[in-house]
């Protein structure tokens, strides 16, 4: 596992000049462009479906011990290997990438082969997640494997770019995947990672809520839009009235206190909550 990725979270110092941070005169900072993949699985008990979530080690610099999905930043071999798939321009090319990166970050954290055409034994997930460890990165992987990609299973969601400043910046494409009856097994990334469960959006948010997890501001609020679905077929419909559009937190004032908010007629239930609560990781 490459120690040095980085993750697309929203972090802020806490004692930087707020204002200075977001008053960006309108211009996009640069940013690492990452994914992430929100995988559904069937509640084995009929309940909402549960999703994956990976607890970070508490010794990482971004987000350490919050539960996110799994995900990660695009790496260079990524996009060589869209550039082989035919991406026909740089925003095929960039889509495609990311959605190779969510595949791939998804087999080395959580041993899942997710977007692959053929059906994988726990065995042969274990020996591909064995490989890319050791070699990082997917391609050679799948060539061994005797595997294709199906990455019309990767399903767009959202793309979240903060455009502040003095804080490092992440354009991430969120995806959604359906692993139906979830009748599988899980390896955790002992080097990132402490611990990987399922649980329901709302079920998270609860946890969340208690203090039993630590959520962070862009997972807070995707967790609160996917608690509406009571199925993948509903994430579906919804993606279809909501089309995947870019999320750029920004900060205003409320009676005098600053919240972090995102746009709405995003899909969104809630839009933003107040800097002092959403300022973590």
């Amino acid at each position: 596992m490459r120690l040095a990725k980085r993750r697309a979270y929203f972090t802020l110092p806490g004692k930087m000049d707020v204002k200075a941070i977001f008053d960006t005169g309108g211009e996009a900072p640069p940013a690492t462009p990452a994914a992430t993949l929100v995988i559904f699985r069937n509640d084995p008990a009929g309940g909402p479906p549960q999703l994956l979530m990976v607890e970070r080690s508490a010794s990482m610099t971004f987000a350490g011990g919050a539960a996110v999905f799994p995900g990660g930043r695009v790496d260079e071999a990524d996009r060589t290997f869209a550039l082989a798939l035919g991406a026909s321009d740089d925003e095929a090319r960039d889509e495609l990438a990311a959605r190779i990166a969510a595949v791939r970050e998804t087999l080395e954290e959580t041993g899942l082969a997710v977007g692959i055409r053929q059906r994988a034994t726990l065995d042969e997930a274990r020996r591909a997640r064995a490989l890319l460890l050791e070699g990082g990165e997917l391609a050679p992987v799948l060539d061994e494997m005797g595997w294709e990609l199906d990455l019309e299973m990767l399903v767009p969601f959202a793309r979240w770019r903060p455009k502040h400043r003095e804080v490092r910046v992440f354009d991430t494409r969120f995806y959604l995947a359906d692993l139906g009856t979830g009748a599988v097994e899980l390896l955790v990334d002992s080097t990132e990672n402490t611990h990987l469960f399922w649980a329901s959006a709302q079920g998270a948010l609860d946890l969340a809520d208690s203090g039993k997890i630590k959520v962070i501001f862009p997972t807070r609020r995707n967790l609160e839009r996917l608690a509406q679905f009571h199925s993948f077929d509903d994430a579906l419909a919804h993606v279809a009235a909501f089309p995947s559009q870019m999320i750029s937190p920004f900060m205003e004032l409320r009676d005098g206190e600053p919240w972090l908010m995102i746009p709405g007629e995003t899909g969104y239930p809630v839009l933003g909550e107040k800097l002092e609560t959403a300022a973590r990781g």
